[in-house]
């Protein structure tokens, strides 16, 4: 396995490759109970751990989004005490990026912190929720603004859980690779572009490359800012206008279709305010379309639009704040964009 080391207020490894049962089997062996939370849709693949000493208690929680609310989480916190889970035990989180983020939010709000270990089966959550540290729920107000900074003490990814993904999933997880390509590395790119999603899908082996490249500039970015002041703040690049689309579409898109979107609005805004070049724009959408992934959202919906970037977690006081890039590997802050210029991107990216 592929051991990708992290550093943040613990540090951790992010493990990458097949056979995750026994990397778990070295964690577990000395734990009095293990709570192993996986999403409904999962439950006829879910495995019976098997671990010397540890007795197993299985929770399904509703998968996606809908998942990632108060009342799922209270549902959680009163299973763990009916169940006499006590700091010493272990909580698993198994599924997507949903259920990792829920996972991580009761180990970090249940006795004030318990230890807890993720296993993402989804791309999106192998390159960017299950790694980092960063956990939580939804609010009725925007996406991820209850949570909590709690590192697990291990991610094991296995990527064996890519065969069960639909083309759509499989395609809105490379969104946050792609991400990840803009940010930091470019190599990234070169080896996407020109490929069809099914010829990515159809290499194990490449596959396995961008995982681990992804999450290589993932835990670069946390292990220098796990507390997100800036550095941080470049792994939302195409969030802000992202997590809009997300909250206004009411979660019928994907994450990463809307990060998708999020990354065309930005590099049409970046190019009109001239930080970009008009070929790092075409390269945007061609990297993007070339997956299948969309880069234009429903017109006339600014207002409702804007409101929703308005409680996105960088803006301060009433400045909106956005990531962007200057050149491949290069980031920068921009606040608060004059109305006109965002009117203006949005206009680019609405049917």
């Amino acid at each position: 396995m592929k051991k990708i080391s992290i550093t943040s207020e613990r540090s951790y490894e992010v493990e990458i490759g097949r056979d995750y049962l026994a990397a778990i089997d070295e964690v577990t062996a000395n734990r009095e109970r293990v709570a192993v939370i996986y999403s409904e849709t999962m439950k006829d693949s879910i495995p019976k751990f098997n671990s010397m000493g540890a007795e197993f208690f299985y929770f399904g929680i509703p998968d996606g989004e809908a998942g990632k609310s108060a009342r799922t989480l209270e549902s959680i916190w009163n299973w763990l005490g009916a169940a006499g889970f006590t700091r010493s035990d272990l909580i698993i989180g198994i599924g997507g990026g949903a259920v990792t983020d829920v996972s991580g939010y009761a180990a970090a709000s249940w006795l004030r912190g318990m230890d807890w270990i993720a296993i993402p089966t989804t791309v999106a959550g192998m390159v960017d929720a299950a790694v980092g540290g960063k956990t939580g729920i939804n609010s009725d107000y925007g996406k991820n603004l209850i949570g909590a900074f709690h590192s697990p003490i291990k991610v094991v990814v296995d990527t064996a859980w890519l065969k069960t993904l639909s083309n759509r999933d499989f395609a809105a997880g490379l969104a946050e690779v792609v991400k990840c390509g803009f940010i930091k590395d470019n190599q990234i790119l070169t080896k996407i572009e020109g490929l069809t999603l099914e010829q990515i899908r159809g290499s194990e082996e490449l596959t396995q490359e961008l995982i681990e490249r992804a999450v290589q500039v993932k835990a670069d970015v946390v292990s220098g800012d796990f507390k997100e002041s800036f550095e941080r703040e470049i792994l939302n690049y195409g969030h802000t206008f992202g997590h809009a689309v997300e909250i206004h579409s009411q979660y019928s898109l994907r994450h990463g279709e809307c990060v998708s979107i999020g990354m065309a609005f930005i590099a049409h805004l970046s190019f009109e305010m001239k930080y970009i070049s008009q070929e790092l724009l075409a390269r945007h959408l061609s990297v993007l379309q070339g997956l299948g992934l969309p880069t234009e959202y429903t017109k006339g919906e600014w207002p409702e639009l804007f409101a929703a970037m308005k409680l996105d977690k960088k803006s301060r006081g009433n400045n909106l704040r956005f990531v962007v890039i200057t050149e491949i590997g290069k980031t920068q802050r921009l606040e608060n964009p004059d109305e006109a210029k965002l009117i203006s991107a949005y206009e680019k990216v609405s049917q």
